[in-house]
């Protein structure tokens, strides 16, 4: 398992509206997925270059687990 080498935060942002996961590699923030709320979307940053589809599966799944999939009203 590739995110077992990263840290993982469930962060929610009331700015956003919303929830999500941040994914760091060396105290460096690498992937955001986040549920807004407000836009009714989920989506997804890479702060790298380039990450590996293992790495990506790996996070979907754990904010699948981590974060309620229905949007909150706002």
């Amino acid at each position: 398992m590739e995110l077992s080498k990263h840290r993982i935060v469930i962060a929610s942002d009331a700015y956003r509206e919303g929830i999500g996961i941040e994914v760091y590699q060396d105290d460096k923030l690498v992937v955001e997925i986040f549920r807004n709320d407000n836009e009714k979307l989920r989506t997804i940053t890479t702060y790298n270059e380039s990450i590996s589809l293992e790495l990506m599966e790996e996070c979907i799944e754990v904010f699948k687990k981590e974060i309620p999939w229905d949007f909150m009203n706002t």
